[in-house]
């Protein structure tokens, strides 16, 4: 399993922002391979992330390449000020009590 989480600070969002951001989380559950997702705020440091989780790398380019992606990549300083992508390869999950992310 992959994930991709989307770490970033917010400026001002507006009607064409969340229209967009609208269409890549569609575009997203679209996708075979699809796992789930999660979405976590830091308060302190004015941070949001969002965390995708994918069974592969496959299916996580096939949104890296969605135009709405693309778009929303190439605005991405008028909503933001300043952003962090990580990619990482899950090894191991355990815990009790908490559902995974594609089940909630």
């Amino acid at each position: 399993m992959y994930t991709s989480t989307f770490i970033f600070a917010k400026k001002q969002f507006d009607d064409e922002f969340h229209r967009l951001d609208q269409r890549i989380a569609q575009a997203a559950r679209a996708i075979p391979g699809y796992l789930g997702e999660e979405s976590w705020e830091d308060p302190a440091r004015g941070l949001y992330a969002n965390i995708y989780y994918w069974e592969s790398l496959a299916a996580l380019e096939t949104l890296i390449r969605d135009p709405a992606h693309q778009q929303a990549k190439a605005a991405q300083s008028q909503w933001l000020d300043g952003y962090r992508v990580e990619i990482s390869q899950v090894l191991r999950q355990y815990g009790q009590g908490l559902p995974f992310p594609a089940l909630l």
